[in-house]
């Protein structure tokens, strides 16, 4: 079937509503990489083939008139630490830690009487909580760009079309003006999802101004922030979503064709997302003369080699033309000489996600979420020492207290919290003292971070700051281009030093020469991996410079993680004198005679911590 105009996509819209009524039930089993890996895939097709048997299976191509139950591959439901996960509507059970044996119960208990199965429901002591929207970590999220992800056939663009798919670009070129759509994407103040917070209405504006008988519309899907996967979920989840949003921008500047930059290393997004560009080739949503329109315009994937560099916009554009991922110079800017020197609008997949509701409800309604200068929603990753991981969406201004003690649900091990890193390589930690900060562009800024791409990582207080920085600083330094010398060299020796630290060999002028590299880096590296490649250590430096001090001075790691540091001693109170710490240790530096008190050679010691292993009575610590 072909669109070739918009009553055509709305009668289509109206029978697959039809159809989808009919499925009964709905069984979505999560399948976004994590729970994949966990092994999702099997328990869809156990529990396909136990409907199937019975008879009851119903098409999910909405195409038969028959009722019965449909099983579904749905996007990242968010609940990552409780997978694999699977939703059953019209009830909404919500089932975590779904293993392949529960399929037959989940079968007869659940899809053929509608009974829940208690014990693969969610509980925090002796409440149990049957649906995702009762879960906490669910309840103070705003699932805006990520509501579809967990709750349709990922694959399915006739699912995307029955929940309104494609109505914002129906409604883009039979209603409004390519001047319109700028100004109103302009009102919204959507700013880019990427990290550089930029006016996304300010670019669209600028590219359809350009004269050119060319023009390009690119998606960044080059996450490259580690612990980062918002935009994986949405590509694998949600890829029509992406698709609509590339279409309305290239519709509102002129542009005819369409890149989607992926690393790689997301074989599954990509599968997705090319499936999703066939399908909408197929059904006239792509190609010449959209909707019946004079509108052409197609989309190519590219694939990236996972250069952390090609998330900037030159090195990304670069990449795309088959030349090393470097940037350049600005100006001029990607609007005015981006893809093969051509204006390009360059936002990434949550940017473009956000798109479609802002055309189908307007600026105003956008503004109604979030804060003044920060509307609308974001997607953040959540990982560390918190107990509930995973992806998480919630209003622009909510505080990190929010996110991680009420969606988080607090420090595991009812550890104390100590920092948070925010937006990646590029970002800062962040301390108790900013709990209460409402996490939006301005707000971040004001403290020397930034919302980035959305990696949250939170640490608990067994963590070393000095090597957290260190981390940082090694992937920073890895995935430096090379094209300028201050981020190329300034990047080596700020991780030269801090490894100097942590190995027990730091001095107090150190400290000095970090502040001053930092700066130097920040003021004069050519694009913003440079610039900003100093925030994890100079966060660390003004927020935590007492551990620094201890590293450095008392040659002592206070959170007892530097193993150069860290020193071994047994508890004569608590060692039976067993010897098997000595017979464990590798290099012969434990000491002494059966039934009395051990002792180890600190100047053998090598701190492998072999010792510690082997002791059956505790009487060994390494601090």
């Amino acid at each position: 079937m072909t669109f070739s105009t918009v009553s055509r996509l709305h009668e289509s819209r109206i029978k697959y509503n039809h159809l989808l009524k009919l499925q009964k039930r709905k069984v979505l089993v999560c399948a976004g990489t994590g729970c994949v890996a966990g092994g999702s895939l099997i328990i869809y097709e156990k529990i396909k083939n136990l409907i199937a048997e019975k008879d009851l299976l119903v098409d999910i191509e909405l195409e038969e008139e028959k009722e019965g139950i449909a099983v579904k591959k749905s996007g990242c439901h968010g609940f990552c630490e409780m997978g694999p996960l699977l939703r059953i509507e019209p009830e909404g059970y919500f089932y975590i830690k779904v293993q392949p044996e529960d399929c037959e119960e989940i079968v007869e208990k659940t899809l053929m009487e509608g009974k829940a199965i208690e014990r693969l429901m969610y509980q925090d002591g002796d409440k149990i909580f049957p649906s995702e929207d009762s879960i906490p970590f669910y309840k103070k999220q705003t699932r805006n760009v990520l509501e579809h992800c967990g709750r349709i056939h990922a694959e399915s663009i006739k699912e995307y079309i029955a929940n309104d798919g494609y109505k914002a670009l129906q409604k883009a070129i039979q209603e409004l003006s390519r001047e319109e759509i700028c100004e109103m994407i302009t009102e919204s103040k959507l700013r880019g999802r990427g990290g550089g917070g930029f006016l996304t209405g300010t670019k669209w504006t600028q590219v359809l101004k350009q004269e050119s008988d060319v023009k390009y519309v690119v998606c960044n899907g080059d996450e490259g922030d580690p612990g980062a996967f918002m935009d994986r979920s949405i590509m694998e989840g949600d890829p029509h979503r992406i698709i609509e949003g590339m279409l309305i921008a290239g519709y509102a500047t002129k542009s005819t064709e369409g890149y989607i930059y992926v690393r790689a290393e997301y074989p599954l997004a990509i599968e997705r997302l090319k499936n999703a560009i066939e399908q909408a080739r197929e059904y006239g949503l792509l190609g010449k003369n959209i909707l019946g329109s004079d509108f052409h315009f197609d989309i190519h994937i590219n694939r990236g080699a996972g250069a952390f560099v090609c998330g900037e916009g030159s090195a990304l554009t670069a990449s795309i033309e088959g030349n090393r991922g470097m940037p350049r110079v600005k100006p001029p800017r990607t609007v005015e000489k981006g893809l093969w020197e051509k204006p390009t609008v360059l936002n990434n997949v949550e940017t473009f996600a956000n798109v479609t509701f802002i055309i189908l409800n307007g600026a105003d309604w956008y503004k109604s979420i979030g804060t003044e200068n920060s509307p609308g929603t974001k997607a953040f990753a959540l990982t560390g020492n918190v107990n509930n991981t995973g992806l998480i969406e919630v209003p622009m201004g909510t505080t990190l207290r929010e996110v991680i003690y009420d969606i988080g649900g607090g420090i595991k091990n009812n550890k104390e919290f100590k920092a948070v890193q925010i937006g990646g390589p590029s970002g800062a930690c962040l301390t108790k003292e900013h709990l209460d900060l409402p996490m939006d562009f301005d707000s971040l800024k004001e403290v020397g971070a930034m919302i980035g791409s959305g990696g949250l990582v939170v640490m608990d207080e067994d963590t070393c700051m000095i090597d957290v920085a260190k981390f940082f600083m090694n992937f920073t330094q890895n995935e430096s281009c090379g094209k300028c010398v201050p981020c190329r060299e300034g990047t080596k020796r700020m991780l030269q030093i801090l490894e100097k630290i942590v190995s027990g060999q730091g001095e107090l002028e150190d400290i000095d020469l970090l502040y001053d590299l930092v700066d130097t880096v920040s003021h004069t590296a050519l694009c913003g991996l440079g610039k900003t490649a100093g925030n994890p250590v100079i966060s660390t430096l003004n927020y935590f410079k007492d551990e620094y001090i201890a590293h450095i001075v008392d040659k002592r790691c206070p959170t007892g993680s530097c193993e150069s540091l860290r020193v071994f001693k047994i508890h004569a109170d608590r060692c039976k004198g067993c010897s098997k710490c000595a017979k464990a240790c590798p290099v012969n530096a434990i000491e002494g005679k059966l039934k009395e008190p051990f002792r180890i050679d600190e100047e053998k010691c090598i701190k492998c911590g072999a010792c510690i292993e082997s002791c059956p009575f505790s009487a060994i610590e390494g601090v």
